[in-house]
């Protein structure tokens, strides 16, 4: 499996699974949870990196802390953008990045 197709899992499982766990998150339909991953994949891909050069000097103060805040907003850029999906606001936002990173790391490390 290529790294984007993991990437794209692992965010459409994490939203999956806090919709389950947490009331504030809101899912319309399955196709709309498949958008959102990949417009968040477009997001991730396009826009964080110019995030993170932006937010570079706060990154480097929090030893790499503040990347965690720009997953966040590029969650919540993705929500704006899919009807259908509704994240919360931006605790939800930042609890999804954390738990999409951990779920990426995990399956990387079942890929090796």
């Amino acid at each position: 499996m290529s790294k984007l197709f993991i990437k794209y899992i692992s965010i459409v499982l994490t939203i999956y699974l806090l919709s389950l766990v947490s009331h504030t998150i809101m899912i319309g339909s399955i196709p709309a949870l498949l958008i959102m991953g990949v417009v968040l994949l477009l997001v991730n891909l396009i826009l964080r990196p110019i995030l993170l050069l932006i937010t570079l000097p706060f990154s480097l103060l929090t030893l790499g802390f503040f990347s965690f805040i720009v997953n966040a907003w590029t969650i919540m850029i993705a929500d704006y953008f899919v009807t259908g999906i509704d994240m919360g606001g931006f605790v939800n936002s930042l609890l999804a990045a954390f738990i999409i990173v951990i779920i990426n790391h995990l399956l990387m490390d079942m890929k090796k």
